[in-house]
């Protein structure tokens, strides 16, 4: 089918608020009405979709035709990774696949293109030759970035008992165009000329970190309120000036502008030797020569950070948690941070997720390390919106298909790699079943996930892994097969290694970089592979200037002790089964570390209460997009593919954790309790405990195990509502005459419009079979038994 010059284009299902396209109508009456010598396309076909920004009306009024079959299609376009049912055989794929740097989460789809002998194009990967990425958004997510932060800007300010005029501003997605945006945030800058900023919120400033394409972005929204820029050696005396303002006896003056301040690298850090001045080249070569320099210079006068910098894990962070801690602490008028980077544990190193567009914003508290999901009480307002560019949809298709136009008229019409031009060649990381040569070494990288249970290091001790190095690796390791070299040395010593970060080089010329998490259980072990990778390094740029190509640069930081004791540990709890009870367990359990006995209700806090390590949540469904959809947003909880019928992936999964919780149903549990006992893991489950559980009791006892079964609403939360409202008039001294307990889908007197007054809130069939199970119950002093139904 390739190159029959039939293009598709794929209705977007990975999320709701995805209405961008590859390709708008504009583009398709180009492509078709240019002539088929021209072009390279004959047909367009379009699934149809009723979110996407443009209709489907649209589409058909320029030639296209709307189907969900999508079969007769040679090249088929798409913006997010679509479902693995619609990868069809010998087809050529294009869209963001995120699989090239061996992403755990998107493996099953490059298996199934794998599988399905189809071609894949990653638009992440088509650069220029200056290695300049031709097919981006970064404008986008910087302009809908920060008017969304304005926005909260407003409703952080409110909270804290101010009024301002971006409280009348929407969130980017409300307005019908980019322009209608602009003239809304115009308007606030406007109020702000005329009418001004309460004193006691300013000076306002707003630093952006980094200088690229999502930078300008957001610096052209800023651009539209009257502002100020400002040199970062100038910010203390902005600083000073406004102290003064706010001491003097005029405490109703009004400021009537913003500042902005524009951070480059040269400010965040400076150079180990202070005789030495900053050089980027050098830093770059050498970053571990260099200190951070930010929290000092540019953080302690900032309101705002906008942070757009791209960052790599070799160089300095742009703020850790301790520095932010320091900064709150001696007074740093820091209110929020907009990290449009949206790299969670990057260059700040507190942001640990990623927000949604419904819910763009969280609270960082310095105070006490906790994450709260208002914006009342004290600390930082932090933005991580992973999907910005959508919320302007229209414009975004549009500066996005005026490029993919031209590179769809090759790829609509191409039969072998060969024929396409440098750029897409190299964008293209499967091809007729096989991994194409720049990306053999993705199967290498998936062994080193260290999440898959099945290459976890062995340890006597059970403390698992005890040493790491941060090893940076560049030259030209994939294109040269230089990197399986390395790779061989880590694990013939017995180490282990993930990646960190990868970046590919995307011209013959360029060489490519990686950063591998080396461990071993030893320090010796980890010694001796850290001297096999400097000989290797060493041998490769002893043969000079003859074979530059197989020149490696190795860079090694410092050794760490990544474990130190079992008691620290963190602990792992798998919750098996995604449905409505799985995220506020979730939420609960990975929140643990970062809730303080403070924070805790003091009837859970005893005296000999213990500060605990963070939690990590792991959870399991037979369908990975119900339990990433679960999982989202949420610190220290992941999502995996697991079916409990699978005894082998079942039991490979539990022996890498500490607790299991199945909210499964009761018929599931048997095969989890028993595969617990097996591997002497503690078990909690949300339902009944019937006869074959019960069966189970000599052997969890004598595995050392508990299993703790009812734990959910009916049994589990009724009967401890029950015990405290007995405890409670017992202390009050009182008996208890009768007690009745009603539990399940009551509805509202108003809602009860059925004859049995009684709705759904869980299972139906769960429902019905709890009907039919045997009871018993007290009444009037006598014990009545109900036979089971069947």
């Amino acid at each position: 089918m390739f190159g029959n010059g039939v293009v598709g284009i794929l209705s977007e299902a990975t999320n709701k608020w995805e209405r961008r396209a590859p390709l708008t109508p504009s583009h398709c009456a180009r492509l078709l009405h240019g002539g088929r010598g021209k072009t390279g396309v004959s047909r367009i076909i379009v699934q149809p979709s009723t979110k996407r920004v443009h209709h489907d009306a649209l589409y058909e009024d320029v030639g296209c035709e709307i189907s969900e079959d999508l079969s007769q299609c040679g090249l088929i376009l798409g913006i997010k990774q679509p479902k693995l049912e619609m990868i069809l055989p010998n087809r050529a794929y294009a869209f963001f696949s995120h699989t090239h740097k061996a992403q755990k989460e998107n493996m099953p789809l490059l298996d199934k293109i794998l599988a399905e002998r189809a071609s894949l194009f990653d638009y992440e990967l088509i650069v220029e030759d200056t290695g300049k990425r031709l097919l981006a958004f970064g404008k986008f997510a910087g302009r809908a970035g920060m008017i969304d932060f304005l926005r909260g800007l407003g409703l952080w300010y409110l909270n804290h008992g101010y009024s301002t005029p971006f409280l009348s501003l929407g969130s980017s997605y409300m307005y019908s165009s980019l322009a209608a945006a602009k003239a809304a945030v115009i308007s606030i800058g406007e109020e702000i000329a005329t009418m001004g900023l309460p004193s006691g919120i300013c000076p306002l400033v707003f630093v952006f970190t980094g200088s690229g394409n999502v930078s300008r972005g957001a610096q052209e929204i800023f651009k539209l309120l009257p502002h100020t820029f400002v040199d970062p050696r100038k910010l203390p005396e902005l600083h000073e000036m406004a102290r003064d303002l706010t001491q003097s006896k005029q405490p109703s003056k009004r400021i009537f502008q913003v500042y902005g301040c524009v951070a480059t690298c040269q400010d965040m850090v400076e150079h180990l030797n202070p005789s030495k001045s900053f050089n980027k080249a050098d830093y770059y070569a050498h970053p571990e020569q260099y200190k951070p320099a930010f929290h000092e210079k540019i953080a302690p006068y900032a309101s705002v950070i906008v942070n757009c910098m791209y960052w790599e894990r070799r160089f300095p962070r742009l703020l850790t948690t301790k520095q932010i801690q320091d900064l709150m602490k001696n007074g740093c008028p820091l209110v929020g941070i907009c990290d449009i980077t949206c790299d969670v544990g990057g260059s700040i190193e507190f942001i640990n997720q990623t927000t949604s567009i419904d819910s763009p914003f969280f609270r960082y508290e310095p105070f006490n390390d906790s994450y709260h999901y208002d914006l009342e009480g004290k600390g930082v307002m932090c933005s991580a919106v992973d999907i910005l560019p959508t919320e302007f949809a229209k414009e975004a298709s549009q500066h996005f298909g005026d490029i993919l136009s031209h590179f769809t008229v090759s790829l609509a019409s191409f039969r072998n790699l060969e024929e396409l031009p440098a750029h897409l060649k190299r964008a293209c990381i499967a091809h007729y079943g096989g991994l194409t040569q720049l990306y053999e070494y993705i199967p290498r990288m998936r062994k080193s996930d260290l999440d898959d249970p099945s290459i976890v290091l062995s340890n006597s001790n059970g403390n698992g892994r005890k040493y790491t190095v941060l090893v940076s690796l560049s030259g030209h390791l994939f294109d040269k097969f230089l990197i399986n070299e390395a790779l061989d040395i880590i694990e013939a010593a017995g180490g282990s290694f993930h990646l960190v970060k990868c970046q590919v080089g995307q011209i013959t010329s360029d060489s490519s970089y990686s950063e591998l998490e080396v461990g071993a259980e030893d320090k010796s072990v980890l010694d001796k592979i850290v001297d096999s990778l400097t000989s290797l390094a060493n041998s490769s740029n002893s043969l000079g200037s003859q074979d530059k190509e197989n020149n490696i640069s190795l860079k090694v930081g410092e050794f760490q002790e990544t474990i130190m004791d079992e008691k620290y540990d963190s602990k792992k709890v798998l919750i098996l089964g995604a449905g409505r009870v799985c995220r506020p367990a979730a939420e609960l359990l990975a929140s643990i570390g970062s809730m303080t006995s403070r924070q805790l209700p003091k009837s859970s806090v005893t005296a000999d209460f213990e500060e605990q390590n963070c939690v990590q949540v792991i959870v399991g469904s037979l369908y990975l997009k119900d339990a990433e959809e679960v999982t989202k947003g949420i610190p220290n909880a992941k999502a995996i593919q697991l079916d409990i019928t699978s005894h082998e992936s079942l039991s490979s999964w539990i022996a890498q954790v500490d607790v299991v919780i199945s909210l499964l149903p009761p018929s599931c549990h048997g095969v989890i309790a028993k595969a617990c006992i097996e591997l002497k893991k503690h078990l909690v489950t949300a339902s009944y405990v019937d006869d074959s559980m019960l069966k189970l009791d000599q052997d969890a006892k004598s595995a050392g195990i508990t299993i703790l079964g009812e734990m959910g609403l009916d049994p589990g939360i009724d009967h401890m509502m029950a015990m405290k409202m007995i405890d409670q008039a017992h202390a009050a001294k009182g008996k208890i005459r009768s007690f009745v307990s009603y539990c399940g889908g009551l509805p509202s007197p108003a809602a009860a419009n059925n004859p049995l007054a009684y709705k759904f809130s869980w299972s139906p069939a769960g429902a019905i079979r709890a009907g039919w199970n045997p009871a018993a119950y007290r009444y009037q002093g006598e014990i009545i038994h109900v036979e089971e139904a069947l």
